[in-house]
């Protein structure tokens, strides 16, 4: 909105085509999210106390985590809420890939807050049934699929770009939208998982959507995707500012999320925001390095699973508990430790993605 209005003054006041670059775009959607999530934090805060909507913990896991039962959860509504309304005030809304982006985190979010909201009417950590949260999350990556399928402006909408290899690449065809709900509902329940801890997940989240905002940047500027043989995607560059808003926004929200935890992001925001990194990655063919960007969130899955398939199979546990970030606190890891080394690990395989970019 913002956008639109000023940059058409550009022709009366100079100084107004400063918002056509994106980048400086990029810059205001982060200081405009940080800034409506710190200010207005306090009052959102309060409303879900006043509502009692308050997080169920597990009676299985760390002991620790029995004091946080009743800390506000659904927080995730402010964060979701500050992107959606940055990326309204900044983006252009003429763009295809900002309202793809805003579907994405809007309905898986939308999931969420059911999920939530179930979990706290019943009082236990039991949530939306699996067969429907999975049902709705898939509806809504078929439709995302189906979009950049039939996508006539994108050439490589249907391939697959490996890493550190500048022109390998696959033509999944129609094979292209399954993959493409794989990729976005994983990545959607991965970011789920691993929000388990304080700030753990909403940190990483932020290092992720500041890679991609240099991955988008890089492949939407014809002149740096071709100097660094990557492809170019028209118009693709103006999701920076989405990604400028998640960064924002979680960055803010790490204000009150951070240890010990004024309040929990919930579903609303873990389904939501991984939704919306799955969606980023297959709009900017970079599914595979999703998995390096987003290791920690795969590594957090992968424990899981690994979990579940020793103790059916052998009746014993690989772990202390799974997802991995609860193993190391029982052994003894205090939380805040947990959390920063995990947030290390993130940054490092961050920069490995980034290097990728170089190195073909």
């Amino acid at each position: 909105m913002f956008y639109h209005i000023l940059y058409s003054l550009h022709d009366v006041f100079s100084p107004f085509n400063v918002f056509r670059y994106i980048t400086f775009r990029a810059a205001l959607s982060v200081i405009t999210a940080l800034a409506i999530v710190i200010f207005t934090g306090p009052k959102i805060i309060q409303w879900l106390r006043v509502l009692k909507f308050g997080q169920q913990i597990r009676d299985d896991g760390p002991k620790t985590h029995l004091t946080k039962a009743g800390t506000p959860t659904m927080g995730g509504i402010l964060v979701i809420g500050s992107i959606v309304i940055t990326v309204l005030l900044w983006g252009n809304l003429t763009n295809k890939y900002i309202w793809i982006m805003l579907f994405a985190i809007v309905s898986f979010g939308i999931v969420g807050f059911f999920d939530d909201y179930l979990k706290i009417s019943r009082k236990n950590s039991k949530g939306l049934i699996a067969r429907y949260k999975f049902g709705f999350q898939i509806l809504f990556s078929l439709i995302i699929g189906l979009i950049l399928f039939f996508n006539p402006s994108d050439p490589y909408n249907t391939q697959l770009i490996v890493p550190f290899f500048k022109s390998l690449l696959f033509d999944l065809g129609l094979f292209y939208i399954p993959f493409c709900i794989l990729v976005i509902v994983g990545s959607s329940n991965a970011v789920n998982l691993t929000d388990g801890v304080d700030g753990l997940a909403i940190g990483l989240v932020g290092i992720a959507a500041f890679a991609n905002g240099m991955m988008v940047y890089i492949s939407g500027h014809s002149g740096l995707a071709q100097y660094l043989q990557v492809i170019h995607i028209k118009d693709i560059g103006e999701l920076t500012v989405f990604c400028g808003a998640i960064l924002g926004a979680s960055l803010g929200f790490l204000w009150f999320n951070t240890y010990p935890a004024d309040v929990f992001m919930g579903d609303v925001g873990s389904l939501g925001l991984g939704g919306a990194l799955g969606t980023l990655a297959a709009i900017t063919k970079q599914e595979l390095l999703l998995i390096v960007v987003g290791g920690i969130f795969v590594i957090e899955t992968i424990s899981v699973i690994l979990q579940v398939a020793s103790y059916k199979m052998t009746k014993r546990r690989i772990f202390r508990m799974a997802p991995l970030h609860h193993h190391f606190e029982l052994k003894g890891w205090a939380e805040p430790k947990t959390v920063i080394r995990f947030w290390i690990v993130g940054i490092i395989l961050a920069l490995l993605s980034l290097a990728t970019l170089k190195v073909r």
